[in-house]
């Protein structure tokens, strides 16, 4: 039995998409402006346009949802997690990320010390820099476990 190979070519103004395998041989071209013409921002008009967090029921962990407007220069971005003292529990950056919409997991460090606030900053290290966007919430403590026997 054969096996199965894809390749991606990326050469602008378009790419060749190219498939092989058992009794195919199959070639796409497709110009960059087919394949996505959403308008993309410059940096001084990139931002964060969405910023949400959900706790999972274990208490101790959180899905974050960033969504940037589509961008022209790939920015960083710094996303800090505090508790109601102020204090730092979790943070992460990205650097240069590739997608717009972006998914994932933060760990709560330490004790519940509800409401919580998470703050994500995007900037570009020679120009452009956002004011952070905030959103706030509370993390419901996980529930207690029955005892097995």
């Amino acid at each position: 039995m054969g096996s199965s190979e894809v390749f991606f070519v990326f050469h602008p103004p378009a790419c060749i998409l190219s498939f092989s395998g058992y009794n195919t041989q199959m070639d796409f071209f497709l110009p960059l402006n087919q394949i996505d013409s959403t308008p993309r921002a410059l940096p001084e008009a990139t931002k964060i346009i969405s910023l949400t967090a959900q706790p999972y029921p274990d208490g101790y962990r959180l899905r974050v949802n960033i969504e940037v407007t589509p961008f022209e220069v790939r920015p960083h971005i710094e996303i800090i997690l505090k508790d109601a003292d102020a204090d730092e529990v979790a943070s992460t950056n990205f650097v240069e990320p590739i997608q717009w919409k972006l998914e994932f997991t933060m760990h709560i460090r330490g004790e519940l010390n509800n409401p919580y606030t998470l703050s994500a900053r995007l900037y570009y290290p020679d120009g452009a820099e956002n004011e952070p966007v905030l959103f706030s919430f509370n993390v419901e403590p996980p529930a207690p476990q029955p005892e097995s026997d």
